[in-house]
């Protein structure tokens, strides 16, 4: 049974709680209750970093080692230690669960490896999602308020607007700040060109090739991306408040904050709860009917019946089926990229040769939609490239190529780690039972009468207390070992056992399946006009040959 403590001091004083006191505390714990020790390993202190988040290195670290399966138990001394926050705290105990891992707080009696602990950390995952839903609610009922003033929050402005504070006096004689969006006419001018060229070419990706080749840029100087047009196409902070924009709203189940008096045909909208923010994740816009919009004090810049009929354009194009590659042969289409400018090379169909079979060549994206403004990269002949990849991809089968050498030493690697795993557990498990026959030896030495024994006893003791600290060191080593970086990537087995039969059997794939195979064996494939280069999945290992293309 492994146990890991977790002790955690928010100040690095001597007073109070010390992290030595509580790791003594627990360690005492581990050993009354469930018959075994601690190691210095298994130890995990934050000093000096408070409880009201998880971002302490320790912690991470435990829970690492939690999601690794390291461990059975983790003891602490005072729930607070390990966290402030019930939601924090209930989300651990969601991973203590996942990870068949029990939990132990020593002050306040609870030990999830009883039936009453296991029910204490039930109550307390129900009280945090109340606490979780009332701070939904009470978050929402805020932005309701706030919404009626058609304030800026705060964050990043979108494109042609900043944001300006405003002094204003409260009730109670205070001046207080508030923030409102201004325009700046630059970028006011990009906004309305992206409008009007959608409502005339009827397409994101026609927009963004006027963009790349007009050179109209983001705020931040980079191309537009047809994700970002979107999102400014979408956001009704650029539409002017007017009854056809009230109704709409109101018939696709927008919470409304303002009244449609104020709709008065010149300030813009805000949409507030429009996104989920969430740590460590990006941001999800959320469904229309969870948005709140209102009025804001702004000037919008298009008109509402224009902006709706945008919504309407996306919405009809988004439900069209998801087009798949043109050319449904090239086989290396989502994994050649353009090296000039990084961008992948799209298969384009050209003409029927006199076999009857199909000819096409692979196009840089970037080129393409920039009309050559951008970048002038050399197509490439994609039934000769396609089937010169193969060849080159064939060769790899061959007893002595580099990667099934390479693979060929990862499995001696993996079969020691192997190794190393099953010795671990076989010394832990003789530790176990040595600790208990010393144990027992103990008991039956100090119950005992006879003296002539006793001397037997100690022998008995003193043999096993010398084996345990052989074992012990042993131990130490393997995991020490174990712990060390693992390069091996569990797909090799599989690459390998596929790469010896890979000449004879690689024709007979579906293009589908040719294509899966690449990408599970290259890292990439670059093409500078002149050469193809491939990176396979080794970084050790490398191609010799470069396929030269002529024309």
């Amino acid at each position: 049974m492994r146990i890991a403590i977790y002790s955690r001091k928010s100040k690095l004083t001597d007073k109070g709680e010390s992290i030595e006191n509580q790791i003594n505390l627990c360690r005492e714990y581990a050993i009354k209750n469930f018959d075994t020790d601690v190691f210095d390993r298994d130890i995990f202190e934050d000093e000096g970093f408070s409880g009201k988040d998880t971002e302490r290195p320790a912690f991470q670290s435990l829970l690492k080692s939690i999601r690794n399966e390291t461990f059975d138990i983790v003891i602490c001394y005072r729930l607070d230690r390990i966290s402030r926050n019930i939601s924090d705290f209930s989300a651990l105990i969601d991973d203590f669960e996942k990870y068949n891992v029990s939990f132990v707080s020593i002050k306040e009696h609870f030990d999830t490896t009883t039936p009453m602990g296991r029910a204490m950390m039930f109550i307390a995952s129900v009280f945090a999602q109340l606490e979780r839903e009332t701070t939904a609610e009470r978050i929402r009922d805020n932005m309701l308020q706030l919404a009626k003033t058609g304030r800026w929050l705060g964050g990043i402005t979108p494109l042609g607007y900043k944001s300006d504070s405003i002094v204003c006096s409260s009730l109670g004689g205070k001046y207080k700040k508030r923030f409102k969006l201004t325009p700046i006419k630059s970028e006011i001018n990009k906004v309305l060109i992206i409008f009007n060229q959608f409502l005339e070419m009827k397409s994101l990706t026609k927009v963004q090739s006027y963009c790349l080749q007009n050179g109209i840029k983001t705020r931040k100087n980079i191309n537009f991306t047809s994700t970002a047009i979107k999102s400014i196409l979408t956001n009704p902070v650029y539409a002017i408040g007017d009854k056809y924009l009230y109704d709409y709203f109101t018939s696709n189940g927008y919470s409304i904050s303002s009244s449609i008096s104020e709709f008065n045909n010149v300030n813009g909208i805000i949409a507030y709860n429009k996104t989920s923010q969430k740590k460590h994740a990006t941001n999800q816009i959320r469904k229309p009917n969870e948005w709140i919009i209102a009025v804001g004090e702004h000037n919008g810049i298009i008109s509402g019946k224009k902006w709706v009929e945008v919504q309407n354009l996306i919405k009809h194009n988004s439900s069209k089926n998801f087009r798949t590659v043109k050319n449904t042969s090239a086989i290396l289409s989502g994994i050649l990229r353009c090296k000039d400018c990084g961008s992948f090379m799209r298969p384009r169909t050209g003409r029927i040769n006199k076999d009857g079979v199909m000819q096409y060549y692979y196009m840089c994206e970037l080129k393409e939609k920039s009309k050559k403004h951008l970048c002038s990269s050399k197509n490439i002949k994609g039934n000769l490239l396609d089937q010169l990849v193969l060849d080159e991809i064939k060769k790899l089968s061959l007893e002595n190529s580099y990667i099934l050498l390479s693979l060929t030493s990862r499995k001696s690697i993996i079969y020691e780690k192997s190794t190393l795993h099953n010795e671990i557990i076989q010394i832990e498990n003789v530790i176990k039972n040595n600790k208990k026959i010393i144990k027992k030896l103990i008991n039956t030495l100090t119950s005992s009468d006879e003296s002539s024994a006793a001397k037997y006893f100690i022998e008995q003791i003193e043999e096993l207390d010398k084996e345990q600290e052989s074992l012990n060191s042993r131990l130490l080593q393997l995991n020490q070992l174990s712990e060390e970086e693992n390069p091996i990537d569990c797909k090799t087995d599989k690459i390998k056992a596929m790469l010896e039969n890979l000449s004879s059997t690689i024709d007979a794939l579906s293009v589908e399946d040719k294509r899966n195979l690449i990408k599970s064996l290259t890292k990439s494939i670059v093409w500078d006009g002149k050469n193809i280069d491939i990176i396979l999945i080794d970084e050790n290992v490398s191609v010799d040959s470069v396929l030269q293309m002529k024309y």
